[in-house]
């Protein structure tokens, strides 16, 4: 199996970090969007990142954003029933943007008539529309992404994640992307780690098995309509096939 390396949207929000001069209620915003994440996991899998894979891996995420260890604390007792809270639950929401551009929004809620009515809002505002289940899914894979640092001879690198189990590779804005099979996601990370590869993110993506393309205009409708749901707390990520 090897999948196409075009990869879009793995984390539209993740951009903020590298921005300088976060003000304190952009921060907040980030903190609440990482902290769902963890309080998900530790629903499902308990409280203990060392057994609980996708926990580890929601906290590593809030780490490289510096949130604080409170923070985490708070939302890892939130899903272990430690602290009091509505349930957490994660949905995939599937639209249309401007230009056709199919997307998957992956959300996290404890309200959902808030989260699709805010949805709904942003579309009617922007431009584009929700769509039915199953209408932009189609066209999309899920798969395991690691994303590395290039500290070391590129292809040496990507001979190594290949050892460790991964299916494909891809170089992105200077770093290595490595995919994998979902089920095989943590063994390759391990692996990796054990070859002493720096890893800097790791989760399962969707990727496009087709691609479009749209124009200038229509691209700035898109942007802005990214932007405004980016805004929205319950958004965790939004993935593409532009």
């Amino acid at each position: 199996m090897t999948f196409k390396t075009h990869m879009s949207g793995h984390s539209h929000f993740a951009g903020i970090k590298h921005r300088k001069g976060i003000n304190d209620a952009k921060r907040a915003h980030i903190f609440t969007k990482l902290s769902k994440p963890i309080t998900i996991a530790a629903q499902e899998g308990g409280g203990n990142p060392d057994t609980n894979f996708k926990l580890r891996m929601a906290i590593d995420k809030a780490r490289q954003f510096n949130m604080p260890k409170d923070n985490i604390d708070r939302a890892i007792k939130r899903g272990t029933g430690e602290m009091k809270g509505d349930q957490i639950v994660e949905i995939i929401y599937e639209a249309k943007g401007p230009g056709n551009v199919l997307m998957l929004i992956k959300c996290t809620t404890d309200n959902r008539n808030r989260t699709v009515s805010e949805l709904k809002t942003v579309f009617n505002k922007i431009g584009g529309k929700m769509g039915e289940a199953g209408s932009s899914m189609w066209n999309f894979d899920q798969v395991g992404s690691i994303i590395t640092e290039i500290d070391n001879d590129i292809e040496e690198m990507e001979l190594l994640a290949i050892d460790a189990g991964a299916k494909d590779t891809k170089i992105e804005e200077e770093k290595l992307v490595i995919f994998t099979d979902p089920k095989d996601l943590q063994k390759v990370r391990n692996n990796l780690n054990q070859k002493g590869i720096k890893i800097m993110e790791a989760g399962l993506v969707f990727i496009p098995k087709n691609t479009v393309e749209i124009d200038k205009e229509t691209r700035l409708d898109y942007e802005r309509l990214l932007e405004a749901l980016d805004d929205q707390d319950d958004v965790d990520d939004i993935y593409d096939n532009l």
